[in-house]
């Protein structure tokens, strides 16, 4: 699906131990709910997304969110990857001077 394959972690869950520690396991079914969690190095939980069978995925958007997590924690928290950021584009500072006026400043 992606070029070289992933440069993170996936794994599958087939008896359901995983799914139902986080909530995604549907006894009935025997089966686990679609659902992806980005879990930091520090073992933080900074994404989850929960979707029924109906609605695909994109593996791009994921790519891009590790890639968003990855800075923010590069840059300890002082810059923002505000929504559609990509690599490259430029980040928000954070701060008190931000608050509310995100949009003055974010120009996408």
């Amino acid at each position: 699906m992606v070029d070289g394959g992933f440069p993170f972690p996936m794994l599958s869950d087939a008896g359901g131990k995983i799914g139902s520690i986080y909530g995604v396991y549907d006894e009935a079914g025997g089966v686990n709910v679609r659902g992806r969690f980005i879990i930091d190095p520090d073992g933080v939980v900074q994404a989850i997304e929960i979707l029924t069978p109906p609605v695909g995925r994109k593996v791009d958007e994921a790519i891009r969110q590790v890639q968003a997590f990855q800075k923010v924690r590069e840059t300890k928290g002082a810059e923002a990857c505000p929504a559609g950021w990509e690599p490259g584009k430029p980040t928000l500072e954070v701060g008190p001077d931000l608050v509310g006026k995100v949009w003055k400043v974010w120009k996408p």
